[in-house]
């Protein structure tokens, strides 16, 4: 399926690895031109060469702590143009609830929350002008099912969703559509090294744990395994294209059918 993607100007948040990096891929797969982001310039140069060579399309590359407003708001005079942005950019932490400070709930918020609502401040304008635009809030279904283990994690991701569904009505019988994606358990990066980790300390392997996992504390799932980055990222780029123009304010789900509703 031609998704009608080619030339469109791309911005992926928290895109050198895990999910954000194969949304990346899949974007850039369909012939958009892509902006990679990281903190560091290593991994960002990394990243494009890989989507480069993988892909053969523009792959552009930006780094910077995308939470910090200085750093955003250079990443928009740099590439002023971006007409689908997606708020990919996250931090999680198992932590319990007595022990996660002031200074956790201000950071996860920060973070996972104002870095996405920053970039949409900052290049909705341009899309208004155009009346034309993708913005996708890379959410949870810990939004829905807040996890005990992270409730300040799970606070930010129903956030987003409110933000999301704002947003779309502020843009109304628009070009411009914004919805927020639901992701079940991913084997990004992070959720790898963590669980690798875990599994490693009660001597399992990664796929008795994941078995476990998806018995015990995730017990509502469908497809009883983590979904991969790439499962994501095929939902991501559908609603990023043009193909998708009545999709807006909606929380979409690709969460393997933890969330138990059918609604």
């Amino acid at each position: 399926m031609d998704l009608k993607l080619k030339d469109r100007l791309a911005l992926v948040s928290g895109s050198t690895a895990g999910i954000g990096l194969a949304i990346a891929r899949a974007l850039a797969a369909e012939g958009a031109r892509v902006i990679v982001n990281g903190r560091t310039q290593a991994a960002v140069d990394e990243a494009v060469a890989r989507l480069r060579s993988e892909t053969g399309a523009e792959v552009l590359g930006f780094a910077g702590d995308l939470t910090q407003a200085a750093d955003a708001e250079a990443l928009a005079a740099r590439h002023p143009g971006v007409e689908i942005l997606v708020n990919n950019l996250g931090i999680f932490e198992p932590k319990a609830f007595e022990d996660i400070p002031d200074a956790d709930w201000t950071r996860f918020f920060e973070a996972n929350v104002l870095s996405g609502v920053r970039l949409a401040r900052l290049y909705l304008p341009a899309m208004r002008a155009a009346d034309w635009g993708r913005i996708i809030f890379i959410s949870s279904e810990s939004a829905v099912q807040i996890p005990a283990e992270m409730i300040h994690y799970g606070m930010t991701k129903t956030a987003q969703i409110a933000v999301a569904r704002g947003l779309a009505e502020a843009v109304a019988a628009t070009g411009i559509t914004v919805n927020s994606v639901l992701p079940g358990p991913t084997r990004s990066r992070g959720v790898e090294d963590f669980v690798g980790v875990l599994a490693e300390r009660e001597g399992k392997s990664f796929k008795a744990f994941e078995a476990e996992f998806f018995e015990t504390v995730r017990p509502t799932s469908l497809i009883k395994r983590f979904a991969t980055p790439e499962e994501v990222a095929a939902l991501v780029a559908y609603v990023a294209s043009p193909l998708a123009s009545a999709t807006t304010g909606a929380a979409l789900r690709v969460d393997g059918g933890v969330i138990k509703s059918a609604f």
